[in-house]
């Protein structure tokens, strides 16, 4: 078995909700296109027929590990600390979301990804049988282009060795940074976009507020949610 390298951007846990809602994040495992520490590259559709056969109950979930099971010489080093509860391929690469299990080592990654000002664990890495590749030729070319992944595992890590895996959403609920300059991109004031996160639209002084709801909730919406697409993508390339 294989290993590839993501690291995180950043984790977030969003407030409120039970223990293990706070416990969840996303990201990406891996990202399409990208030469990796070991001078492969996964070409997008790679992860299709593995995803397919584990949708289909012909293969088994991945399994999240700690560090890939460490040396994997003991029953607490293949215990599982958590679940993966999605995992697709998008645009972008292989997008996962998982929730840390209620247990001292789920409790433990937990309180270090949450570690201010850094998370003290800040990586994921993919395990992985690769079962059709083309293999680079001439200078600069990668190792092996991958065409087909068996994915077996996803563990988050320490040492992250592909730096354009990240993780941006906790619960669903976009990074706040993003959300507050997509604000600023709306016409709000950095004072305004920090309110409206706060506590709503309610928040701004009543012209404002009017002004904004007369634009109608929808329309905002949607303007937001271009504007964090946007942003995202940039921050991408």
């Amino acid at each position: 078995m294989q290993r590839l390298n993501c690291s995180l951007e950043e984790l977030k846990f969003a407030p409120g909700g039970t223990d293990a809602e706070q416990m969840t994040f996303s990201g990406y495992g891996a990202v399409f296109g990208n030469v990796d520490a070991y001078g492969d590259v996964i070409l997008p559709g790679a992860f299709t027929q593995s995803l397919t056969d584990v949708g289909a109950g012909k293969a088994a979930w991945p399994v999240m590990l700690l560090q890939h099971g460490g040396l994997g010489l003991g029953a607490q080093d293949l215990t599982p600390i958590g679940i993966w509860t999605d995992i697709a391929e998008d645009e972008v690469g292989l997008r996962v979301t998982g929730r840390l299990a209620e247990t001292p080592r789920g409790r433990e990654v937990h309180s270090l990804m949450r570690m201010e000002p850094r998370p003290a664990i800040d990586g994921l890495s993919i395990g992985y049988v690769a079962r059709e590749w083309e293999s680079g030729g001439k200078p600069g070319e990668p190792r092996r282009r991958l065409k087909r992944i068996e994915l077996i595992e996803i563990s988050p890590v320490t040492f992250p060795a592909n730096a354009r895996a990240r993780v941006d959403q906790v619960k669903g609920v976009p990074d706040i940074r993003l959300a507050e300059r997509a604000l600023r991109e709306a016409g709000f004031s950095r004072t305004q976009a920090k309110a409206v996160l706060a506590e709503g639209f309610k928040a701004l002084p009543l012209r404002d507020a009017e002004d904004a709801h007369n634009e109608g909730a929808d329309a905002v919406a949607a303007l937001l949610r271009r504007n964090i697409a946007t942003i995202k993508t940039s921050a991408r390339r």
